[in-house]
């Protein structure tokens, strides 16, 4: 009998120009011929790939699979680095924050690495849903950021999206100057700026949740978001969950993020 698997995926990124990976799982019916939907999970600034493994998500995946919880799907982790998904510079480049607790940074085409190179890359290597009813985009801190941007900027890439504690900044903060040249270019990256002033696909549907202690307080940015989508009429759910800011934070409800991808 199949079983699920989770392959890892290294290529050489011509927009980067480095070596960049991912993890891909594959549930246990992935080798019929029935194309499947692909959820894009996008890990935290400290985190990578394994965040597959980090927080469950390939057992969790197993498990509500077989119990017919959700419909089998894809599962793939990219690496993003500490990048915010964007593109903040034409050379890729490795940058000390002085700011930040002296936290290394990086800067590049991130956004387009995403969208031209690794979805693209995705759709041609597995058995997959390729338009935007069968891909689906989520993530956790800085990658439910990453999420709600790429899912805002490319309305005809994803169907669904979820911001687990993303990190939702309410001004621009000194820290982050580092990834923006100037106001204008934080306003068309911030997901809450991009829902004010565009127009968003009405069909879309989207998950907000933060902890109660989240100690960025993102359950306020979430607050704000869901209601400018809720005026617009857009599919929004937002939640407040117990917990803080962490990884425990989202192992404890990954359940509840594929009950919501996977229905």
């Amino acid at each position: 009998m199949n079983k699920s698997k989770v392959e890892k995926i290294s290529f050489y990124s011509d927009i980067l120009g480095k070596e960049m990976s991912m993890l891909v799982y594959l549930p246990e019916c992935y080798n019929s011929v029935t194309p499947l939907p692909v959820l894009y999970f996008l890990h935290g600034r400290s985190g990578n790939e394994n965040i597959i493994f980090d927080v469950g998500i390939n057992t969790k995946a197993d498990e509500m699979i077989k119990n017919s919880e959700i419909k089998p799907m894809i599962i793939v982790c990219p690496r993003f680095e500490n990048s915010r998904g964007l593109n903040s510079s034409l050379i890729c480049k490795e940058v000390i924050n002085s700011k930040d607790n002296n936290r290394i940074v990086n800067l590049g085409m991130y956004e387009d690495y995403f969208i031209k190179e690794l979805i693209p890359l995705i759709d041609e290597k597995f058995n997959t849903i390729k338009d935007r009813k069968g891909r689906y985009i989520g993530g956790a801190s800085a990658g439910g950021y990453i999420a709600l941007h790429n899912a805002f900027r490319h309305p005809n890439l994803f169907s669904k999206v979820g911001g687990h504690m993303p990190a939702l900044e309410l001004i621009l903060e000194d820290e982050d100057k580092i990834y923006f040249k100037d106001i204008s270019v934080w306003e068309k990256y911030n997901p809450i700026e991009i829902a004010k002033s565009n127009n968003i696909s009405s069909d879309i549907k989207v998950y907000l949740d933060a902890g109660d202690r989240d100690e960025g307080r993102f359950y306020e940015g979430c607050l704000i978001l869901h209601k400018i989508l809720k005026e617009k009429s857009i599919n929004s759910q937002n939640y407040i969950f117990s917990g803080n800011h962490s990884a425990q934070y989202i192992q404890s409800n990954i359940q509840k993020y594929l009950k919501f991808y996977g229905c």
